[in-house]
């Protein structure tokens, strides 16, 4: 089903130091509408009350890459979340598949591994339009979406830690 993610429940910003880190990991490859995902990304931190002090955003080569620095950023224990935008358009040869698959499975097994929600905002196209049209056109931005729901499941992670339950 095509359209925009479902929203989460607002939370309560926090605000200065007591905001919580979260990171940005974007693909170079196809640059131009992967910046329109980072903006978003940014924009969703900032209506949570995250300051952009307490957002870092790493460019990698591609979203076949993403994962590996996902990982290697987890695993520092900074972030309360890392959002993963990348670009991927479908071309004449199966490479399409095969780099999409692997992003989503790698960021998955990041968030699995490690304990850190890694979340997936990556765009998978038939054509540019329909990236540009996911990166911020009718069916929303994909990396407004991953990091809406980076906030939410690192306050989830936050309140198991707190009180060893789900709220």
């Amino acid at each position: 089903m095509a359209g925009r993610a479902p929203r989460g429940r607002p939370a309560a910003p926090r605000r200065g130091s007591a905001a919580p880190r979260f990171a940005i990991v974007a693909a170079r490859f196809n640059e131009r509408i992967t910046k329109r995902l980072v903006d978003g990304a940014a924009g969703a931190f900032a209506s949570h009350g995250v300051p952009a002090s307490r957002v870092d955003v790493y460019w990698v080569p591609g979203s076949f890459e993403l994962p590996q620095a996902a990982e290697h950023l987890a695993r520092t224990r900074r972030y309360a979340a890392i959002v993963c935008v990348g670009v991927v358009i479908r071309g004449q040869t199966p490479h399409f598949e095969h780099v999409a698959r692997e992003a989503a499975s790698g960021i998955q097994r990041v968030a699995l591994g490690t304990g850190v929600p890694a979340t997936f905002g990556v765009v998978t196209a038939l054509s540019e339009e329909q990236a540009w049209d996911r990166a911020g056109g009718e069916a929303g931005n994909r990396g407004e979406e991953a990091a809406e729901a980076a906030v939410e499941m690192a306050e989830f992670v936050a309140r198991v830690a707190k009180r060893g339950q789900t709220p």
